[in-house]
């Protein structure tokens, strides 16, 4: 099997962990809010953490560098978490995923500002007519637009926004701060908001939330190798395939069936999306490459960056 090929395996692989990981998030949802989700998952997931960060052994203080960022970062992380737990508990997996597909053309959008980057007419026009997938989903106008259609498209954006922000300072930042600090600031923030909507959870949904935090990592691991093995051009738009799984998780766990509108929506924003990455991945128009290097899906969590694992690896 050629590392393209693998690559690809693994990618597919990756993301449905990732889509089981949502559907458990959607499961719980359904009695608990995202704060105590959110809460308990950080929780079991620190000690996980913890171990992934021992590997940065360079000999440095926690003062951040651009301590500005790392606090808008901290903040985009918590309203993402927040906004995409709570899509994914009040509206179906396919249409949520359709929405969040949104993000790499945020992300083209957010590069011209913060990063300095020019989007030329190709990645324009690819944005545009993202965003009319996105219209397309959402339809405003021929359905109630409800807060979890909302929390979707903050969630998209403030993800993008993390993006962005970890290409500005990942070069500069220790891994440790950009995870240690929005860890402890999100956990904090959790402890506080835990009592508004606090119920006691049983054992075996103590259990799901541990396996959220447990799935999210196997993701990040299967992600890291899959990006190791093949060109990032080859592996990014294997996170469309949530899609596939959205549905088939979606119809069983919660007899949810999408119709074709959504479907043609997300077809518009993933062709926009991969169209996005080709024109990076192939021309010399990108500067920073924004869509291509960011290496995972939305970010939920405190999760480590893939750079953080593939440093001195040579750029295929």
């Amino acid at each position: 099997m050629t590392n393209n090929k693998k690559g690809i395996l693994l990618g597919l692989m990756a993301y449905a962990v990732y889509a089981s990981h949502d559907a458990l998030v959607k499961d719980l949802g359904a009695a608990y809010s995202p704060f105590q989700i959110l809460f308990f998952s950080m929780l079991f997931g620190f000690p996980l953490i913890s171990m992934q960060l021992i590997r940065d052994t360079k000999a440095a203080n926690l003062r951040p560098r651009h301590p500005w960022w790392v606090a808008l970062r901290m903040t985009s992380m918590l309203i993402t978490t927040v906004s995409v737990f709570y899509a994914f508990s009040v509206l179906p997996l396919a249409q949520t995923y359709s929405i969040l597909f949104s993000v790499p053309l945020t992300v083209t959008i957010l590069s011209v500002p913060i990063l300095g980057e020019r989007v030329g007419l190709h990645r324009g026009l690819a944005v545009l007519v993202g965003l009319v997938g996105v219209l397309i989903v959402v339809r405003p106008g021929s359905q109630e637009l409800s807060l979890g259609h909302l929390a979707a498209l903050v969630g998209a954006f403030c993800s993008a926004l993390n993006a962005i922000i970890v290409r500005k300072i990942g070069r500069d930042e220790r891994d440790v701060v950009m995870v240690i600090f929005p860890m402890l600031g999100m956990f904090i923030a959790m402890a506080v908001l835990l009592p508004i909507n606090y119920l006691p959870m049983p054992i075996e949904d103590l259990g799901k939330t541990a396996a959220v935090s447990i799935l999210g990592l196997i993701a990040l691991n299967l992600i890291v190798a899959a990006y190791r093995d093949a060109e990032a051009s080859i592996v990014a738009p294997m996170l469309y395939s949530q899609i596939i799984w959205a549905t088939i998780l979606g119809y069983f766990l919660f007899g949810e069936l999408p119709d074709q509108i959504t479907y043609l929506g997300a077809g518009v924003i993933i062709l926009s999306g991969m169209y996005i990455v080709f024109r990076e991945s192939h021309s010399n128009n990108s500067a920073n490459t924004p869509v291509l290097r960011t290496r995972t899906r939305f970010m939920v969590g405190p999760a480590l960056r893939v750079s953080h694992f593939l440093r001195g690896r040579k750029t295929k």
